[in-house]
């Protein structure tokens, strides 16, 4: 039997992209997604799901860092969702400074990083001073691989600011969510995906996990 050859060099640009179709919010909430069946090289999907990041002083007050319907995901195999916000959804624009640090992605490129200095309120009784910066927990792509040009200049977040300032039974820090959902970071402080009800399977992060 012959077997026709194929040249994939002659295809459209569009047929090599792994993109996901955007889909309603109908048909992902309330359903199970198991991290194993997402792909690899990982996939970008646009998400309508509500996303939010919202500082909590020492005190309980909220402040709204970010807000957006118009988001994007990324679906990589054996991971949580990593959710990008983009510039617009930003609330508190003069809170972010850029620092010196860059990682890279083999997929998407080279991630450029942010300082942010939490709000001050009357609740911060010790003045701004007690209030330190949250370093290096929040990312973009300024020049992402072609693949990945949607989320040019998008925000990611870690699920936590990483630090918390403990006064007595009150601490500060940030909490991100998923359609009102408080999601749980990604074990393993690495890596940056956001796990929320409906995303199931044992996911990368924790230790003895680093080849997956």
């Amino acid at each position: 039997m012959i077997v026709p050859k194929f040249r994939t060099a002659s295809l459209p640009t569009r047929v090599l992209v792994q993109y996901r179709p955007r889909r309603s919010m109908s048909s992902t909430v309330g359903k199970e997604e198991n991290v194993w069946d997402y792909p690899r090289p990982p996939a970008l999907e646009k998400t309508d799901r509500h996303l939010r990041v919202i500082w909590v002083d020492q005190g309980g007050i909220e402040t709204v860092i970010a807000d957006t319907k118009e988001g994007y995901r990324v679906l990589e195999t054996s991971h949580p969702p990593t959710y990008y916000l983009p510039p617009t959804s930003i609330q508190r624009p003069e809170l972010f400074q850029k620092t010196a640090k860059h990682t890279f992605c083999e997929w998407k490129g080279v991630a450029s990083y942010f300082t942010f200095k939490p709000p001050t309120s009357s609740s911060d009784a010790s003045g701004p001073a007690s209030v330190p910066k949250i370093e290096n927990r929040i990312w973009t792509y300024e020049n992402p691989t072609q693949r990945f040009v949607p989320i040019k200049d998008y925000y990611c977040f870690y699920a936590s600011s990483g630090q918390t300032i403990d006064r007595g039974s009150t601490r500060a820090g940030w909490k991100c969510e998923v359609d009102g959902e408080v999601v749980k970071p990604q074990e393993g402080d690495f890596y940056g995906g956001w796990v929320h009800k409906g995303i199931t399977g044992k996911m990368k992060g924790a230790r003895g996990t680093e080849y997956w």
